[in-house]
């Protein structure tokens, strides 16, 4: 986990956002400490394993191609470059290995032919 997550947690102080209030400073902070903990319970469940052979390199852009190729529906291709923005921005403060967890968990739900999300939009069909 990253040094600057556990410094935050533990002094339970942000200041990412002069212009926010208490309460935003609160809600990050409390944020990063559910990621912290998450992180933690990983960890134990699956620790560091020794060295093996690494999979082949691919880009953010690719995997988000990929998932919505793989979608059922426009909604859920739509869906793919959120959820792939999401886990990029959060993904600095995981273990690669719940990265992959989180990456496998979102090709499921995106293939999950039960999941039928609705477009929010007022234009839709």
């Amino acid at each position: 986990m990253g040094d600057w997550l556990r410094e935050l947690t533990d002094a339970k102080v942000v200041a990412l956002h002069p212009e926010r209030q208490p309460d935003g400073r609160r809600a990050a902070v409390g944020q990063a400490m559910r990621v912290r903990n998450e992180v933690a319970a990983f960890e134990r469940r699956w620790p560091t394993p020794q060295q093996g052979e690494a999979v082949p390199a691919f880009t953010w852009t690719q995997l988000e191609r990929q998932l919505a190729d793989l979608a059922d529906s426009p909604v859920k291709s739509a869906m793919a470059k959120d959820l792939v923005s999401a886990l990029r921005k959060m993904s600095q403060f995981k273990p690669p290995e719940m990265v992959l967890r989180e990456i496998l968990c979102m090709s499921w739900a995106l293939l999950d032919e039960g999941f039928q999300p609705e477009l929010d939009s007022p234009a839709s069909p």
